[in-house]
């Protein structure tokens, strides 16, 4: 009985054994087995490249009106948010003691004009020497000299529309004593809106003078039309970004409005689904497929969307790029390849 048990163990114990050897022998088989990959094969293709940027509205022209010299206002005339031409009298300093001195150098110039031409005539017929002359001249002339800096001291007690605009709100009364650091007030041009924006240097492609881009304001889903006018000649160091400007085509934009700006384009190159770039320590890498055999290479990458991103270098024209499988392949391994994919279905997914 005891012999029958045994028996029956040992063959038990071979059994395990030969379905664990079967077990491996199977594992390793399937290590060796070609894992299946779809591909696509590089190429210059044409692909749409847009971002979305922020924004900032400013008026075409905007000043903050400050006065010139110190004083008393005498005359205010900044009505809350109205509109105004050029050259209009917005304020006024007092003035009465600049406006005594220029009276007082104007009689003086009057008696030095006629002195002036009294010497003038004695010199004519030598009742008088040359140097007698030229001091009455010179005394003439410094006293006009004086009325032009006065009038220029008067003008700054003046404060004007630099141009037609419209009025921000009051922030000073009339009588109240001012100083050159006082803000009575701002004025803006709304009538002409310039939106600037920030664009990464990898996108300058995107910006050109003249460019119609669109507009988004945070308050509205319609789209404004705006053309770049201006872009900023040096990228900014610290942040790799260049500034550009653009003037609104369309629509009304208040000053200091925050507003999305979209620029588009189409370009070419060679272009990978975004889920086949796989990020490394130093660089990104791709899986290609080099005479049937699998080889990680590292590339660089240029614009991105949410389904392709270009490759600027380490692939070239014709290579067999792994789209799928990606994660169970290994360098030097055997793939078989099930497709040949297209890249627009990745780029325009059902």
């Amino acid at each position: 009985m005891n012999y029958f048990k045994l028996s029956i163990l040992l063959l038990l114990l071979v059994a395990f054994a030969s379905c664990k050897n079967a077990n491996k022998d199977l594992n390793v088989a399937k290590k060796n087995q070609p894992v299946p990959v779809d591909i696509i094969i590089a190429g210059n293709e044409d692909f749409p490249s847009n971002i979305e940027v922020n924004g900032s509205v400013l008026s075409e022209e905007m000043v903050e009106l400050h006065p010139e010299v110190s004083g008393r206002i005498t005359y205010l005339n900044l009505p809350d948010g109205a509109e105004v031409k050029a050259g209009t009298v917005l304020a006024k300093i007092n003035d009465a003691d600049l406006q005594a001195q220029l009276l007082q150098q104007k009689v003086q110039l009057d008696l030095a004009q006629k002195t002036e031409q009294r010497l003038k005539k004695l010199l004519a017929v030598n009742g008088v020497d040359q140097a007698t002359y030229d001091a009455a001249l010179s005394q003439m002339n410094l006293v006009d000299a004086n009325i032009k800096v006065l009038n220029a001291q008067i003008d700054k007690t003046v404060i004007k529309a630099a141009f037609a605009g419209r009025l921000g709100l009051r922030l000073v009364s009339e009588g109240a004593y001012v100083s050159p650091s006082t803000l009575v007030g701002t004025l803006q041009q709304t009538d002409k809106i310039k939106i600037d924006f920030t664009v990464p240097e990898s996108y300058e492609n995107l910006i050109s003078i003249g460019k119609i881009i669109k507009i988004q304001t945070a308050s509205s889903e319609e789209s404004l039309s705006a053309s770049i006018s201006a872009i900023e000649p040096q990228i900014n160091t610290a942040t790799r970004n260049i500034k550009v400007r653009a003037k609104l085509e369309s629509g009304k934009l208040i000053p200091g409005a925050f507003v999305k700006v979209m620029l588009d384009d189409k370009m070419k190159g060679i272009v990978v689904p975004t889920n086949v770039i796989i990020p490394d320590a130093f660089s990104n890498q791709v899986v290609l497929i080099k005479k049937g055999k699998v080889q990680f290479k590292n590339v660089e990458t240029g614009i991105r969307t949410a389904s392709i991103v270009e490759i600027t270098k380490g692939v070239e024209i014709g290579d067999s790029v792994v789209v799928s499988g990606v994660l169970f392949v290994r360098p030097n391994s055997q793939v078989k390849i099930k497709a040949v994919k297209k890249i627009d279905t990745f780029m325009n997914p059902k």
